[in-house]
């Protein structure tokens, strides 16, 4: 990702702020980019906040299956505003193919396959478990993307990994994948929804 788009947001860990560039400077320059009609600084806000949205109703979308209960708002809220995610970070001024870009097809590929398991197949045999699993590794990309995204703008995090190769950076991710499976493995086991 370009070093002026890193740069678009800063957080402080109590609030998330529009960075002000010096004049002159290669991000003040594309700064003047609109995308859709708004400012780089806007469209970055409002792709973070569907991404939050995204991996929060994902959670509890999670929670449910792992409850057993039927998949309601929370779950499509969830198919509806990760798909939003990936296709928002393609509208980035980017040049060539970076790895965000790469994520979010991967991402939608999976998306895909969850929604035909969804609204096609309607669970019905294995699409349960396809669904389950899909959803879940959907969920796990935009997880991996706000650990990245926090190592890179959270002052303290980038301190304890500037390279984001470091072992907190390593743990972080690793957790997060160790969490998702066993998350999986509890959903595909416990959700079982009624047939329509």
């Amino acid at each position: 990702m370009d070093a002026w788009l890193d740069a678009a947001l800063a957080w402080d860990g109590a609030r998330l702020e529009v960075v002000d560039f010096p004049p002159g400077s290669i991000v003040s320059a594309r700064e003047s980019v609109m995308i859709l009609g708004l400012s780089l600084s806007t469209y970055t806000i409002i792709h973070v906040i569907i991404s939050l949205i995204a991996i929060a109703t994902g959670f509890i979308a999670v929670i449910e299956m792992i409850a057993n209960k039927p998949l309601g708002i929370w779950n499509t809220v969830f198919l509806w505003t990760t798909i939003a995610t990936s296709v928002t970070g393609f509208f980035f001024p980017f040049t060539g193919v970076t790895p965000g870009i790469i994520v979010g097809i991967i991402s939608l590929v999976f998306l895909a396959v969850a929604l035909y398991a969804l609204y096609v197949q309607h669970l019905g045999g294995a699409w349960r478990w396809v669904y389950v699993v899909t959803a879940i590794i959907a969920l796990w990309f935009n997880v991996f993307v706000l650990i990245v995204q926090s190592f890179q703008k959270i002052s303290a995090l980038k301190t304890l990994a500037p390279t984001q190769s470091e072992p907190p950076f390593q743990i972080a991710q690793g957790a997060a994948l160790v969490l998702f499976v066993v998350l999986a493995i509890l959903a595909v086991r416990k959700f079982r929804p009624v047939a329509a």
